[in-house]
C-alpha cells in the first residue's frame, strides 16, 4: 500500500508541472519561430501574437483536465467496482414450498458431505461432515483462512453449499425460508455492532418485543448490569454514533446480552473475546457461559483457553478437519491441536 500510494503521489505531482513545462516550451518555440518569421518578412506580428493566444488558450483546458487526472482514475476505479456489483449474480429466491423448522428448534445440526468454494478453481471446504447434538458447544480452531467463519457462514445461508446439504433438526436448511432460519440464530462477533441510541434500546434490539424486565434479566445473566449501574445515567445512558463512551469489553457484553435476550436455539460466537483485556474477557466468558447452557453453540476461537470445556474442537485445515474431539483427547494425540496449543502456552509455562 504505501508503495503504490507513493508512486500515485508521485505521478499525480508531476503531472501539473510537467505540463507547464510543455505549456512554456511550446510558447518560447512559437515566440522564436514568429520572431525569425516576422523579421523575414513572412509573417506579421499580430499573427505570431494571434498564434500565441490561441496556442494558450488551447493549453488551458489541456491543463485543467491533467490536474483532475487523479480523480478521474479513481473514478474509473469506483466504476468498476459499482459494475462488479451489478454485475453480480443475484441471491437464489426462496424456494416456493419451503419447509418449517419445528417448534421450539431442539438445535441439532449436521454437514452431509458439502463441498464449498468462493472461485469455482480454488476449492476451500471439500467432503465436509460433523454432526452437533441439541445444547453441545462446538469448538472451531485453526489458522487463519483455514475456514472456520465460512463453516458459520454456510449455517446461516450467507452463501450456498456447492454440493452437499446442512440439515437442522433433519430439515435441510436449503428448503427453509433465510428469514425463518435465521431467526433461530443468534451471532456474536468479534466487532460489536451498536447503534446510536440507549444502552437499553441497543440490547432491546435482540426481542423488540421484550420488556424492560427482560432486559434487566438479561443484563443480569451476561454481566452488563454491573457496569450499566455505574453510570450516571444508567440503562438510559446514550451510546454515541461510533460507541467510543464505552469500552470495547463493554460493548462486546452489550451485544451478548442483545443475543441472550433474543433466545436463539442456535448460537454463533465468532471471536467474541479477541478484542478485550484479560479482566473482561473474564466477565465475556462467563456471560457466553450462561448464554450458552442449554444452546447448540458454534465457537470459533484463536485463544484456546476460551474452549476447554468444549464437547467438541473441530481443528481445521485448508478447509477440511483434520482433528475432532474434546481438549483431552486431542492433547493426548499430540497432533495438530496439540502444536496450536503449546504454540500459545509454552511461553507461559516456562
Amino acid at each position: 500500500l504505501y508503495e503504490a500510494s507513493f508512486t500515485a503521489q508521485f505521478y499525480s505531482g508531476m503531472i501539473m508541472p510537467i505540463m507547464q513545462w510543455v505549456n512554456q516550451l511550446g510558447y518560447v518555440g512559437i515566440a522564436v519561430v514568429g520572431a525569425l518569421r516576422v523579421a523575414s518578412g513572412t509573417m506579421t506580428l499580430g499573427a505570431v501574437t494571434a498564434f500565441i493566444q490561441y496556442s494558450r488558450e488551447f493549453n488551458q483546458p489541456l491543463g485543467e483536465v491533467a490536474s483532475m487526472a487523479n480523480m478521474l482514475i479513481s473514478g474509473v476505479a469506483s466504476a468498476e467496482r459499482i459494475f462488479e456489483l451489478l454485475d453480480a449474480e443475484e441471491e437464489e429466491p426462496d424456494p416456493q414450498n419451503a419447509s418449517t423448522l419445528t417448534t421450539p428448534v431442539c438445535g441439532k445440526v449436521e454437514f452431509r458431505d458439502v463441498d464449498f468454494a468462493y472461485s469455482p478453481d480454488q476449492p476451500l471446504i471439500e467432503n465436509l461432515s460433523l454432526k452437533a447434538l441439541p445444547g453441545q458447544t462446538i469448538a472451531i480452531v485453526g489458522p487463519t483462512g483455514a475456514g472456520k467463519t465460512t463453516l458459520v457462514n454456510l449455517v446461516m445461508r450467507f452463501y450456498e453449499v456447492n454440493s452437499g446439504a446442512i440439515f437442522i433438526d433433519d430439515v435441510d436448511t436449503q428448503t427453509v425460508r433465510r428469514s425463518v432460519l435465521r431467526s433461530q440464530i443468534g451471532m456474536v462477533l468479534q466487532d460489536a455492532v451498536l447503534f446510536e441510541g440507549t444502552i437499553m434500546e441497543n440490547i432491546r434490539y435482540g426481542r423488540l418485543d421484550a420488556t424492560d424486565d427482560d432486559v434487566l434479566a438479561a443484563s443480569r445473566a451476561t454481566y452488563v448490569d454491573r457496569f450499566v449501574r455505574s453510570l450516571p445515567d444508567g440503562y438510559q445512558t446514550i451510546i454515541s454514533d461510533e460507541a467510543s463512551n464505552i469500552s470495547a469489553g463493554e460493548r462486546q457484553l452489550v451485544t451478548i446480552a442483545r443475543a441472550f435476550l433474543a433466545e436463539p436455539a442456535l448460537l454463533i460466537l465468532d471471536e467474541a473475546t479477541s478484542s478485550v483485556d484479560t479482566r473482561t474477557e473474564v466477565l465475556v466468558q462467563e456471560a457466553m457461559a450462561a448464554l450458552r447452557a442449554e444452546r447448540t453453540s458454534f465457537v470459533i476461537a484463536h485463544r484456546l483457553s476460551t474452549i476447554r470445556d468444549a464437547h467438541t474442537i473441530l481443528v481445521m485445515e485448508d478447509g477440511s478437519i483434520v482433528e475432532q474431539g474434546n481438549h483431552d483427547q486431542l492433547m493426548e494425540s499430540q497432533g495438530a491441536y496439540y502444536r496450536l496449543f503449546m504454540s500459545q502456552f509454552a511461553g507461559t509455562a516456562e
